[in-house]
């Protein structure tokens, strides 16, 4: 479904790019982030999870007596440039997205500050206010504190979140935890980036968008962990290809995707048709080229798989109740990733 909107305001035109399509590109950051490696502090709260495995969070564990961690925090933050038009729905998609990284580690939000760039001589503050009410809503609709933030003046809006979790250290969500044999579910479909790049351009509005972005990625989180899953990762800026390529990187397996198994949003393929296609997209695609038997996917399957999402579903790896199985993982081959 497909409307077109007037906002008072087309905040979209004041972004150089929209939601997560403007990560840094994974190339880039990773040769950034090799080298700040160093070795664990001294302290009590031993690192889980930390810059290794390119994880969706980090994760400490709490000390507690008799020397078994009973809890574990998770440390998040996420923000970015507006994805729609809307004020209130850009926050509630922002801050989705950012609780999401907790849900992905199998925690459970409990604390959050708000991150908000504004150019307060260009756009009107009362905006700013429908943001961080949009922001709000969805926190409270997760159970999460928010506790107030930090505010710059800045040329371009953003808004986004830093997030506390807590999780059982044993039974975390992890990236590297993917074992061959164990199947692919993801809960919500692909599609988002390009249709969010088409209501950039045109204005559009797209409901269908607009509320997978907005749903929280709470169930789907509960229900893999009650599956007994221990591996997973969200679909954000990365896509599906790059976000898949870094588990199985870090799991040491090969990722198989039945590409006629992927859900897509309605009107997502004739999007990629029009060309309303991202630059995050493109490099997403082009960074993970090296790593895949592409077979005989088309040149729009391969964009839509490597579509930029924001605030996108979990990757389990995992069968979970409502959630499509899109292949498997299978011992590490040639490459980390094949299209079939």
């Amino acid at each position: 479904m497909t409307t077109t909107h007037q906002a008072p305001v087309r905040l979209t035109r004041f972004a150089h790019g929209g939601g997560c399509a403007c990560k840094i590109p994974p190339g880039e950051l990773e040769e950034v982030l090799d080298a700040l490696s160093a070795p664990p502090a001294a302290t009590d709260t031993p690192l889980l999870v930390g810059l290794a495995t390119g994880d969706d969070a980090a994760v400490v564990a709490l000390p507690a007596a008799g020397g078994t961690p009973a809890q574990a925090v998770v440390s998040t933050a996420d923000f970015f440039t507006p994805v729609v038009d809307d004020p209130y729905d850009w926050g509630r998609i922002a801050a989705a997205n950012a609780l999401s990284d907790v849900y992905a580690m199998g925690g459970r939000p409990v604390l959050a500050v708000n991150l908000l760039a504004w150019p307060r001589g260009v756009l009107p503050f009362e905006l700013a206010r429908e943001v961080l009410r949009g922001g709000l809503h969805i926190a409270t609709e997760a159970g999460c504190h928010v506790g107030g933030g930090h505010s710059v003046d800045d040329p371009e809006p953003k808004y986004g979140m830093a997030v506390t979790g807590l999780a059982d250290p044993a039974r975390l969500l992890r990236n590297d935890a993917g074992r061959a044999g164990l199947p692919l579910s993801l809960t919500k479909p692909l599609g988002l980036g390009v249709l969010n790049n088409r209501h950039k351009a045109t204005g559009e509005r797209f409901e269908q968008a607009v509320a997978t972005m907005t749903t929280l990625n709470r169930d789907a989180s509960a229900a893999a962990l009650a599956a007994g899953a221990s591996c997973a990762t969200d679909v954000t800026g990365f896509g599906l290809l790059g976000h898949l390529h870094k588990l199985a990187r870090a799991s040491g397996v090969t990722a198989v995707i039945d590409t006629a198994a992927v859900p897509y949003l309605d009107g997502a393929r004739e999007t990629v048709r029009d060309g309303y296609v991202s630059g995050g997209t493109r490099r997403n695609l082009e960074w993970v080229a090296p790593f895949t038997d592409f077979g005989a996917a088309d040149a729009d399957t391969r964009l839509l798989l490597a579509d930029a999402q924001t605030s996108g579903g979990l990757l389990i790896a995992g069968e979970v109740p409502g959630a499509p199985v899109i292949g498997e993982l299978v011992p590490s081959g040639a490459h980390s990733l094949v299209l079939r």
